[in-house]
């Protein structure tokens, strides 16, 4: 959510900044609305004046016996109540409209984020680990003889549709170690607070964390109303809103591992075989809220923290700043870390580590108070993953292949798996 405030003192800046993102200029539109909102509000409060100034003389008028007066000051009384409840509304239908418009408008991009129009105009920052070189054609996770029979699609398919999957054996075990080692990284080494956050969330929590109203087709709703989480940046981020924090309490680091559920609209046809694009999965999350001035410092260390998992893995992988044109809606600045697949002979997205600035803070009125005293300024939010659980599968499966179809593991991963580090082409842990 914007500030009109700043868009009133350099709408030219305002429009300039979307500009970058390949948005049309709105700041006359939204000036617009902000001006004729003022004016109802200031009629509202002229009225008010005179009706004030007309119910002081109205007792005097009574007490002098000035029958006339006093009733023409009462009819003033009662136009002015009803000139006022009139403009009360509709300055409150023009907020409505102006706060509605405000909501669907992307955040701005930060200075430094390179322009561009697309991910193919993203810019590496960064690269660790060489991919490795095999000796016979590397295959898909799912095409791997050890891993192939632990993940049933027909079975999934047959109980929940397309884009789901039947995770089973040492397969699904190997998933869990890895949420497992990612939470313990998370709290152990880079002092995140673990949360168990609830999965069905309410319209505020969605809306707050700019996920509505522009993207509720993205989003499972339920007959009652409630909304699946497409991650738990939602309950995690929302858990400050409305609250005015202690300025010595920041930053507050969170992380969670929870189911999360996306619709995938608009990503028909793409990466439809395996589980790297799927309805239900799961996902270790990092949020950080914190002071303004320490906002961009905590990226580059939620960004430590994600890349940090990968090294421990031994998955080479790759980091980039997203371009204006490729950034999120609710982002301020993004960078995405791309493991490697030799499967896919690609680097695919397993991170993105935003920060939204105030963007989410205004949404959801989530504030602190100022060491030296003052006004409560809002929070910057930020969130992360830490990782994407399923697409750390698929790199850890693809990266470790065999040409016997077995799979070699992390060591990393051997005290969550009873000390055993290969997933035999059998599909049995050894």
């Amino acid at each position: 959510m914007h500030d009109i405030r700043i868009i009133r003192e350099n709408p030219a800046a305002f429009d300039a900044a979307l500009a970058r993102r390949g948005d049309a200029p709105v700041s006359s539109e939204l000036l617009a609305l902000d001006e004729s909102r003022r004016a109802k509000i200031l009629a509202a409060e002229t009225a008010q004046a005179e009706q004030n100034k007309a119910s002081k003389e109205v007792g005097a008028a009574k007490g002098r016996g000035d029958e006339a007066e006093f009733e023409r000051l009462r009819a003033v009384i009662a136009e002015k109540k009803k000139e006022i409840s009139v403009m009360q509304d509709e300055a409150k239908a023009l907020d409505a409209q102006l706060t509605d418009r405000l909501a669907y408008i992307p955040n701005l991009p930060a200075d430094d984020v390179p322009d561009g129009e697309d991910e193919n105009d993203n810019v590496e920052v960064n690269r660790w680990g060489t991919p490795r070189s095999f000796d016979f054609p590397p295959r898909e996770h799912y095409e791997i003889a050890g891993v192939a029979p632990s993940l049933d699609f027909e079975t999934a398919a047959k109980i929940s549709g397309s884009r789901f999957v039947f995770g089973k054996g040492a397969v699904a075990r190997i998933h869990r170690a890895l949420a497992q080692f990612m939470l313990d990284t998370h709290v152990d080494k880079n002092g995140l607070t673990e949360v168990n956050t609830p999965v069905l969330v309410r319209d505020e929590a969605m809306y707050g964390t700019d996920k509505l109203p522009k993207f509720g087709e993205d989003s499972y709703r339920t007959e009652d109303g409630m909304w699946l989480i497409p991650t738990s940046e939602v309950p995690l981020t929302y858990s400050v809103a409305g609250d005015v924090l202690d300025a010595n309490a920041l930053p507050i680091r969170m992380t969670a591992h929870s189911l999360c559920f996306r619709s995938e609209a608009g990503s028909a046809g793409r990466d439809t075989s395996g589980m790297l694009r799927q309805h239900q999965f799961e996902k270790v999350e990092m949020v950080s809220i914190t002071h303004p001035d320490g906002s961009d410092a905590e990226q580059q260390r939620m960004l430590r923290c994600a890349e940090g998992i990968l090294e421990a893995l031994e998955i080479p992988y790759r980091t980039v700043v997203l371009c204006t044109g490729d950034i999120g809606f609710g982002a301020l600045r993004t960078y995405d870390i791309e493991a490697w697949l030799p499967g896919q002979v690609a680097y695919r997205e397993i991170s993105s580590v935003s920060t939204t600035g105030d963007f989410q803070a205004r949404r959801m009125n989530a504030r602190f108070k100022p060491e030296g005293g003052g006004k409560p300024q809002f929070v910057h939010t930020l969130n992360g993953s830490g990782l994407a659980v399923g697409r750390c599968l698929i790199a850890v499966l693809e990266n470790g292949q065999q040409p016997d179809g077995s799979v070699k593991l992390p060591e990393a991963l051997a005290p969550y798996l009873g000390g055993k580090t290969v997933l035999g082409s059998d599909g049995m842990l050894a």
